[in-house]
């Protein structure tokens, strides 16, 4: 039962410290995992509350499944996402207490299921993001001059 990687947030990396990451399951229809299944959808603009004990991801983009003949869903819904209790609660507590942010980082297939990894992470300063593309650029020149 391997993963199968749909896509994942690059802008999440460059814009947030990653410090701690979990497993979610997603809360989906029928037509919305099978527009999984064919990559139409985006995490890039989605963002990831936790509301009277539930976990919801928004803004999250799953496209119209084209061959869904009598549910039509709202591509960006809200969705709920699957973590136990005891998870949620340490979530909650390190966000209050460090000032973090929940974000979507990568959705993968495990065996039927749609999972999406999330991570707690600190938003990153206007130099780190500098010092981040500075990295970047010589990583690429030393893999120039390897080749």
């Amino acid at each position: 039962m391997g993963e199968h990687l749909l896509l994942k947030n690059k802008k999440a990396y460059f814009n947030y410290e990653i410090l701690d990451t979990w497993e979610a399951g997603i809360v989906l229809t029928g037509p919305e995992i099978k527009s999984i299944r064919n990559k139409d959808v985006s995490i890039n603009e989605a963002f990831i509350l936790i509301r009277k004990g539930q976990v919801e991801i928004l803004n999250m983009n799953i496209k119209n499944y084209e061959f869904a003949n009598h549910i039509k869903h709202d591509p960006t819904r809200n969705r709920i996402l699957l973590l136990h209790k005891n998870e949620i609660k340490k979530i909650l507590k390190r966000i209050q207490l460090e000032n973090l942010t929940l974000i979507p980082l990568k959705l993968y297939l495990k065996g039927n299921y749609a999972k999406l990894e999330i991570a707690l992470g600190k938003g990153k300063r206007t130099v780190d993001k500098r010092e981040t593309i500075k990295q970047r650029d010589i990583e690429r020149r030393l893999n120039k001059i390897r080749k």
